[in-house]
């Protein structure tokens, strides 16, 4: 059976802390056979083994993004690109991503299951976990993907077809948001806590997470309270909105509880940090070190295809916590190790070790010195298929 042989200055194994000098990875069928210091591994290795060295290199887990929209197109109108998606288009954004280091994905929100049913179709081996229409109210946010319903027993019902798509996550939005004319505002909570637990509870049922949007702070503790799996966006905005209303109780119970956030900004946060104004752009991410501090684990992603978030440049959100303080290979393990594990698929991706799948990233240089040494892709595996290999 044909081997891969990967060396490089460093291998970056996941999680944070764990560093092996002048080491290789071996994969076998798609899949990491061994993994070491490279004297180690090449001895071990088949002598017919294809080999790589990148010297200078850094081998690392490859990137998962937790919060896209493949259905959406970074521009105009969602819901007109969302109902005009095809399978080709979803195949160019994904190709996008895994150019950009991200071999996993979570697509929360298509229309009608596009998304799930790209999944096991897509060539070039993207790793999917699809959500199908996000169950919302009549004619509230994202109203047009298909997924509204009205009362427990629509509810339940919603969850239920959305899990007979193959959906691998349920995702609700508890509150309103910016895209959809008409509906609630982004602060406005969509669901009462026990229509939550219901959806929870139903999801339960079908073995599925759930994940909720939720901008305003009602919204988010509605959302822990019911038990949800994580909580996208996390903005803690005021009933009414300008401005933000940090409970500690919440924080508290979402840290208690496991429940991850995920934060979910652009690749081009600093453009949207100066159109918001110095003042209130320290004022917004300054929530970011607040639920650290409070414990609540959190989970990077960039809502790409919604507004004018783009596919290509995973590298450049993850310098956000960079820029807010964020050690280094605590951002890598977030992206990583930690995603893996909000995502349920840590027993498949999310670190580099023996038997998971071979996903891998080479980069130039020491990301743990630089983190826009991610953007220096030499080499992308998914499944242990090359996508992508710099000129050489």
């Amino acid at each position: 059976m044909l081997q891969q042989l990967y060396t490089a200055d460093q291998v970056l194994p996941g999680p944070a802390g764990e560093r092996i000098p002048d080491g290789a990875v071996l994969v076998q069928n798609g899949t990491i056979l061994l993994l070491g210091p490279r004297a180690d591994v090449e001895a071990l290795a088949s002598p017919t083994a294809e080999r790589r060295d990148f010297p200078g290199a850094t081998i690392l887990p490859g990137l998962i993004n937790c919060h896209v929209h493949l259905v959406f197109d970074a521009c105009g109108d969602p819901a007109q690109a969302a109902a005009e998606a095809t399978h080709a288009e979803l195949a160019g954004r994904a190709d996008q991503l895994l150019r950009s280091g991200v071999t996993t994905v979570r697509d929360l929100g298509d229309r009608d299951g596009l998304a799930i049913q790209f999944r096991t179709q897509n060539p070039q081996g993207l790793r999917i976990v699809a959500s199908g229409p996000p169950v919302t109210v009549p004619e509230g946010h994202c109203w047009f993907l298909g997924g509204a319903a009205d009362g427990e027993a629509e509810l339940r019902a919603r969850v239920r077809q959305n899990a007979q798509l193959g959906a691998d996550v349920i995702k609700v939005m508890a509150s309103g948001g910016q895209i959809t004319p008409n509906s609630p505002k982004m602060w406005d909570t969509q669901f009462t806590t026990a229509e939550l637990a219901a959806i929870v509870d139903e999801a339960q049922k079908a073995g599925l997470p759930v994940a909720a949007h939720a901008h305003g702070t009602d919204a988010i503790a509605a959302a822990a309270d019911a038990g949800v799996t994580t909580i996208e966006h996390c903005t803690w905005l005021c009933e009414g909105g300008g401005g933000y209303d940090l409970r500690d109780d919440v924080a508290a119970t979402i840290a208690e509880r496991g429940i991850f956030a995920c934060v979910a900004w652009p690749s081009d946060w600093r453009g949207f940090m100066d159109r918001l104004g110095s003042a209130r752009a320290d004022q917004v991410v300054s929530r970011f070190a607040w639920m650290a501090d409070h414990g609540i684990r959190m989970i990077p992603g960039t809502d790409a295809g919604a507004g004018t978030s783009g596919f290509d440049d995973y590298p450049g959100a993850l310098q956000l916590y960079e820029h807010l303080g964020f050690d280094r290979a605590d951002i890598i393990d977030m992206a990583t190790t930690t995603s893996a594990e909000a995502l349920g698929v840590g027993n498949t991706t999310g670190q580099l070790t023996p038997g998971l799948s071979a996903d891998l990233l080479v980069t130039a240089g020491d990301p743990l010195a630089d983190l826009a040494n991610l953007r220096a892709l030499q080499l992308v595996v998914v499944r242990g298929q090359t996508v992508s290999v710099a000129a050489e």
